[in-house]
């Protein structure tokens, strides 16, 4: 990351650690081609904000379409309890 050689100790695989690095990395190029002045903390902490303005509206996306999943389970519920009866 930016050149930098970083140790990781993590849990995850060795291709999961791979792939946030790659996915990191991506980011940080986007920030960076864009950016002025190539201030790498500033990089650094607009990729921070990116990733997690995206991060969020995933969060809103899931917990949103999870509400209207739980629904339809009710529903169908429902109607089977209904048509046991």
């Amino acid at each position: 990351m930016f050149g930098r050689d970083i140790q990781v100790k993590s849990t995850a695989s060795r291709d999961t650690v791979r792939e946030v690095e790659s996915f990191v990395n991506e980011k940080l190029a986007e920030v960076a081609a864009s950016a002025r002045g190539g201030d790498t903390q500033a990089v650094a902490i607009l990729t921070l904000m990116n990733i997690a303005e995206e991060y969020l509206a995933l969060v809103k996306v899931y917990n949103s379409n999870k509400r209207l999943d739980d629904e339809r389970i009710c529903q169908l519920m429902e109607r089977v309890v209904t048509g046991l009866k």
